[in-house]
């Protein structure tokens, strides 16, 4: 696509911003019902997009864009399997990796066989027939991978704790520091422990690093190598190398090119979950999913949740220069969610060139942060609510409460509200003044502290209200965020799918171990080589 026709309308986009004065307090007071009319529903999530700096002709230009980018044609390309991921000539297929019902097509089947290899896994485990070196069940199962080998899985293991079983304890290392493996086997019995080494190479070095020293550990519990296989499963399309490793060739569960690392926890990467909670809500997980990624390719853009919200964000990031966007979910279950959305958005749409290989002329991906609420209040919000920065913020709140305190749910929806409602309102100068007055201080007082307790307001966000964090309704959110971003590439005109920055730092990394042990090479700059010295001093 030619970026030229998509410029011309983001400027057509900053002419209509820059011809108005933009006041969440007026068009609320324009229309107190706005809030039944920017919101939309589907698979158990409940969109209210009503304060954000845009008007019923915002959105109409911002549906209007999707046309020129050729949005529609883009999903049916994904839903469809073509080759989307273009610089790697792959499909994007992890809308397939939750289908539901009979398989309909060699991608579904392959995922199909892959459930029931799972599913098999997974009962020979909770049952106790799979047992260790020593003849003991498995008590303990430690994955090992990095980045969409760990933090999808991770973040979701500790959103469902509920549905953990009891005798069982999922644990993740992801870290090439030795103390993240070091620190999590500490307690744990090796005769008792099973690793998911999950690498699709097999080769990617903190994963492969640290399932050499896992080998090792259960060798020196007494393990004999032949019966290594008892302790370690993988996932990986490397068969050979993961049968080198010492890995019965049945318990390689198969990873497939046409599924990205960070759109890979619909997978046998997913296989923690399923050990975690159980093959019946990993189930669910994908129905969610399933269910969101029917409304994403059914709904009228209108309507549409993953749209209006990439549509949102572009609306903010070309014409109003905000170069973040924090998302803040307000269950502590979902604390990791952020660090799994930082990967899938940054990684994604961290490119400065089109599809066609032609520099941006617009900004590209934004960056995105957060933390659980309330305890981000006691931190960064401070900088949401009177820095310099306008920040759009993306509220997630849970209907029903996560646990049997019943009372601090309230609170803590009363706190997820309250943080966006003052996002809105914020407090003028008067009212500062006239709170101080109130209080007893002096005319000079007043005077002094009424500028440092002024809260711009006016500033956007999204509320995202959840049923329940239970496995269909965290499947559909996180499919929501995937689609999400897919569709911010489409309006950019990038792939999303695709992270050559991320593979120069491979391949430095192993340069730079060369040099540990050898020679450091004349060419390089003076920083790195100086650095070097001095770390080996």
């Amino acid at each position: 696509m030619d970026a030229l026709p998509l410029s011309a309308a983001i400027a057509k986009l900053q002419q209509h911003k820059d011809q108005q004065t933009w006041s969440l307090r007026d068009l609320f007071a324009a229309n107190p019902d706005r809030a039944q009319v920017f919101s939309a529903e589907a698979a158990g999530i409940y969109l209210d997009y009503s304060k954000n700096l845009l008007s019923t002709e915002t959105l109409q230009q911002l549906l209007s864009y999707t046309d020129t980018a050729e949005l529609k044609s883009s999903i049916q390309a994904l839903l469809s399997g073509s080759p989307i991921n273009n610089t790697e000539h792959r499909p994007a297929l992890h809308t397939a990796l939750r289908f539901q019902g009979a398989p309909q097509t060699e991608h579904e089947q392959a995922v199909a066989d892959c459930r029931v290899q799972m599913q098999n896994f997974v009962e020979q485990v909770h049952s106790g027939a799979w047992t260790g070196f020593n003849g003991k069940r498995i008590r303990h199962v430690v994955n090992i991978g990095i980045g969409g080998s760990d933090l999808g899985p991770r973040m979701v293991c500790e959103a469902l704790r509920p549905w953990h079983k009891q005798d069982l304890s999922v644990h993740f290392v992801a870290n090439i520091d030795g103390a993240d493996l070091s620190d999590t086997i500490a307690s744990l019995p090796a005769d008792e422990t099973l690793f998911v080494v999950a690498s699709k190479s097999f080769s990617t070095l903190e994963t492969r690093q640290n399932a050499l020293s896992a080998r090792q550990w259960v060798l020196d519990a007494g393990c004999a190598e032949s019966d290594l296989a008892k302790h370690f499963v993988a996932v990986s399309s490397n068969i050979v190398a993961a049968q080198d490793f010492g890995i019965a060739a049945q318990n390689i569960f198969p990873m497939w090119d046409w599924v990205g690392g960070r759109y890979s926890l619909w997978s046998a990467i997913g296989l923690p979950i399923a050990l975690a909670c159980g093959f019946d809500a990993y189930s669910e997980l994908l129905k969610g999913a399933n269910a969101m990624d029917t409304h994403f390719a059914e709904a009228d853009f209108a309507q549409n949740l993953p749209v209006l919200m990439a549509l949102i964000h572009f609306w903010y990031r070309q014409c109003w220069g905000a170069g973040s966007l924090a998302v803040l979910p307000y269950a502590q279950r979902l604390a990791k969610f952020p660090a799994w959305l930082q990967q899938l958005d940054m990684e994604s749409l961290g490119k400065s060139v089109t599809r066609d290989a032609q520099p941006l002329p617009y900004p590209s991906g934004s960056v995105i942060w957060g933390a659980e609420g309330s305890n981000g209040q006691h931190s960064f919000h401070q900088l949401l609510h009177q820095g310099t920065d306008m920040i759009p913020a993306d509220f997630v709140a849970i209907k029903q409460p996560t646990s049997e305190l019943a009372e601090q749910h309230q609170w803590l929806l009363a706190c997820c509200l309250s943080q966006s409602q003052a996002l809105l309102k914020g407090k003028s100068l008067a009212q500062a003044r006239k709170e101080l007055e109130a209080s007893g201080h002096t005319h000079k007082e007043v005077h002094q502290l009424a500028p440092h307790k002024v809260i711009p307001g006016n500033r956007p966000s999204n509320t995202l209200i959840v049923d329940k964090l239970d496995p269909f309704h965290l499947g559909s959110l996180l499919a929501l965020y995937e689609h999400k971003v897919f569709t911010f590439g489409c309006l950019l005109d990038i792939n999303p799918f695709d992270q050559w920055g991320v593979e120069l730092g491979k391949v430095l990394g192993n340069a730079v171990h060369d040099a540990i042990e050898g020679e450091i090479p004349e060419d390089w700059d003076g920083s790195t080589a100086h650095l070097l010295k001095l770390l080996l001093k």
